[in-house]
């Protein structure tokens, strides 16, 4: 018995010197280890989005990117931090388990149990037309992220006039019909994710995209898990 014992303390300490199994692939990283005071909110791993559920993939609270991306988003928030901001994430990498989610609720057009607080003004048969529901995503190649800024001292989100994932003219960067300072917000973030090398659209005041993103044609469908 007493042999047996020393046998099984043994094999702890020799298991106990290799790293513990992770499900983030080489190439991958958790945010929050290159940026311990990023805000990580994701959306997706909540009910709180515009399908109303916990979406597909989604099997951990974290936010991964490729390792380029997470280094260049760690200058953005270098910056912004002197500023007395940090960064709210609301999504990265995603699955093509989650976009196959997004495309089978969107052909549900019974389902609209979210419509109130996502998509009040457009017609969810018109989802794929208009372009906010596709069947690829740049979220799944690793380097795109959407996120906001969190002003520190006030703890507070930054007000950009408009809600994360709002299927609407709103969310265009370029819209008019909100107030200067709100204005000045979305480009304030704009211009710190630019100088760092990431790329806005047109469309979404939250997207961005690192320019020279590792995986530009190959997209990826392991789990958002730790």
């Amino acid at each position: 018995m007493h042999r047996a014992k020393i046998f099984l303390s043994g094999m702890l300490i020799f298991l106990s010197a290799f790293p513990a199994f992770s499900e983030i692939p080489a190439g991958f990283v958790n945010v929050s280890d290159v940026i311990p005071s990023a805000i990580i909110e994701l959306r997706y791993y909540s009910e709180y989005n515009f399908v109303g559920t916990r979406i597909d993939g989604y099997e951990s609270p974290i936010a991964i990117l490729t390792t380029e991306a997470a280094n260049a988003l760690q200058a953005v928030n270098d910056e912004l931090s002197v500023m007395g901001y940090t960064l709210k994430i609301y999504d990265a990498y995603r699955p093509q388990s989650a976009v196959n989610h997004f495309v089978r609720w969107a052909k549900d057009l019974r389902d609209t149990r979210m419509k109130k607080d996502f998509y009040p003004e457009t017609k969810k048969s018109l989802l794929f037309k208009q372009g906010y529901i596709a069947r690829k995503s740049g979220h799944s190649r690793g380097s795109t992220i959407d996120l906001t800024l969190y002003d520190v001292n006030a703890s507070s989100d930054v007000d950009m006039g408009g809600t994360f994932d709002y299927f609407g003219q709103r969310s265009h960067y370029d819209y008019r019909n909100i107030t200067p300072e709100q204005r000045a917000n979305r480009k304030l973030l704009r211009d710190v994710m630019t100088r760092h090398g990431f790329r806005g659209i047109s469309t979404e005041w939250w997207h961005f995209t690192l320019n020279n993103e590792p995986y530009p044609k190959q997209y990826f469908s392991f789990p958002v898990k730790e």
